[in-house]
């Protein structure tokens, strides 16, 4: 059986079921922001919903691939609170009619002072989503096509006053975001969690961009 045919509610469910994360506690330095990883049935396999950031001065991962999401509020709210409320503003989801599958690793930011948390979510109804201001762009994923090899690429990067190669996967048509930064290491975490493979290319020479 390859990974591809693993990539179904039953396996997924039942690896998350079994998953025991690793929670971290942000310090004194870090903000600690939390993301909903949502799935939905698709005709190929499960599908995920990733947003484009609308351009925004004030927002570290404007214009990017990410999961809807943002930063606690203050006052207790937990992690997985705040990733609902966040895909509540961002989307209109409510994801209290959604099946909660549950947590995969906490992630510190490797280049911002951020903690983040990611809860898994299967919606079992069709959704109409209403992206808000902060998403310039919702669409849904197969799972499978993560996993293509042809699509998992290194590229280069220029931000902090230096160059830097990252694993990517191309989802997009070219010019396009591509996944890569700390989603893309969230989506590596929610493979290794369902024991299914996802691995990056080797370094080869590659396209440079500038954040």
């Amino acid at each position: 059986m390859t990974p591809a045919d693993k990539l179904n509610f039953t396996n997924i469910a039942r690896a998350l079921a079994n998953y025991r994360p690793e929670i971290l506690t942000p310090d004194n330095r870090q903000g600690h922001a939390a993301v909903a990883l949502l799935l939905r049935e698709g005709p190929l396999s499960p599908e995920a919903l990733f947003i484009i950031r609308a351009e925004h001065d004030q927002d570290p991962w404007s214009g990017n691939i990410a999961f809807p999401g943002g930063r606690l509020n203050p006052g207790g709210e937990s992690p997985q609170q705040a990733a609902e409320r966040e895909t509540f503003e961002e989307l209109s989801l409510d994801l209290g009619r959604a099946q909660y599958l549950g947590r995969i690793n906490d992630l510190y930011g490797a280049t911002l002072p951020v903690l983040v948390s990611c809860f898994v979510y299967q919606l079992l109804e069709p959704a109409r989503l209403q992206p808000n201001h902060e998403v310039a762009e919702a669409f849904w994923c197969p799972l499978t096509k993560l996993m293509e090899p042809e699509r998992q690429q290194q590229r280069t990067f220029f931000y902090s006053g230096a160059e830097h190669t990252h694993p990517v996967v191309e989802l997009l048509d070219p010019h396009q975001p591509l996944l890569w930064g700390i989603t893309y290491r969230l989506i590596c975490s929610f493979f290794e969690s369902c024991a299914l493979g996802f691995n990056s290319p080797e370094p080869t020479e590659s396209t440079s961009f500038r954040t």
